[in-house]
This record gives C-alpha cells, sequence and structure tokens, in this order.
C-alpha cells in the first residue's frame, strides 16, 4: 500500500476568538467549533496526521496567513457538541452517531511577516488558491503543495525585500 502524501490546508480563525498568539501560548489545541458540513466532511475525512495547516486571521485588517501548525490528532467527535455548558453544543448530536468533527493542530511557527489575503489575491502563483475563489468563504480549505511552499516564502522572506 502506497504511502499517504501530505496534504495541506488553511484553517480560519477569528482572533478576537482564536489568535495565532493563543495557538503559540497553547502549543497543541482542538480545531473544535466547525459546523459546517463541508468543513466537517474534511475535518472527518481528509485532514490526516502530519498535514500542514495554514493559520489565517480572518475578520480582521488585515486578514492575513500569520503562521504554521501541523495536524497532530485525527478527525474525532468534537466534544463540545455533547456538552450542554459549551458554546458549541448541539442538541441534536448524539454520541452514537456524532455530528460534529475535530483534529487537534500543533503550533510550528509564526511567519515572520503576514501574507495578507490582498497580497494573495495579487500574486499570479497564487490566483488558483480557494482562499480567492469568489464565494469561497468555507473555514477550513485546502492548499495545493505550490501554494503551500510559496506562502511560506512570502512569509519567511525578510522585510522589504522582493523576492
Amino acid at each position: 500500500m502506497a504511502a499517504r502524501k501530505k496534504q495541506y490546508w488553511l484553517f480560519k480563525s477569528e482572533p478576537d476568538a482564536y489568535s495565532i498568539d493563543d495557538m503559540e501560548r497553547d502549543g497543541v489545541e482542538p480545531w473544535d467549533g466547525i459546523r459546517n458540513y463541508q468543513a466537517r466532511n474534511l475535518l472527518r475525512d481528509e485532514i490526516k496526521k502530519g498535514d500542514g495547516v495554514l493559520f489565517y486571521h480572518s475578520r480582521v485588517a488585515p486578514m492575513a496567513v500569520v503562521g504554521v501548525c501541523e495536524v497532530v490528532g485525527e478527525g474525532a467527535p468534537d466534544e463540545t457538541q455533547f456538552d450542554p455548558e459549551a458554546k458549541y453544543f448541539d442538541p441534536k448530536s448524539d454520541p452514537e452517531n456524532p455530528r460534529w468533527f475535530w483534529v487537534h493542530i500543533r503550533f510550528q511557527e509564526r511567519l515572520p511577516r503576514p501574507v495578507t489575503l490582498k497580497e494573495v489575491k495579487e500574486d499570479p502563483a497564487l490566483q488558483d488558491m480557494m482562499l480567492v475563489r469568489k464565494g469561497s468563504r468555507l473555514s477550513i480549505q485546502p492548499v495545493s503543495a505550490a501554494e503551500w511552499k510559496h506562502i511560506l516564502k512570502l512569509g519567511r522572506r525578510k522585510p522589504g525585500k522582493k523576492s
């Protein structure tokens, strides 16, 4: 059986809810509270241990990729769905047939410079990225290996340097 090829993802988070600072402080965290079926399916079926994650600050100026994480725990039922005291409680969820899933991710690095949405939109190498597609608001998105490498190159370059 052939080894699975590493995949890459972009996870969006509103920094006032959970920021790259929080992720760096916590080290490893479950990516909980996802209540969109398409994103849930990615968490449950596609995202695997060892995959790379671009941490993206959304709904803030400027929106940007700000860090890198790694998936360290594969899709499992999001425990908050069963807790009536939790923010993400879902009374229709059944422990025998869970509705919502999470993965655990580990902080790897904060990018030396954020890669802004404006920069992504203007970069010809990133024109096919799901992040810049009209109507694409999914909080978890696939990223190609080429897009991953390019974003990291941009985020790690010295300030003021063009390439």
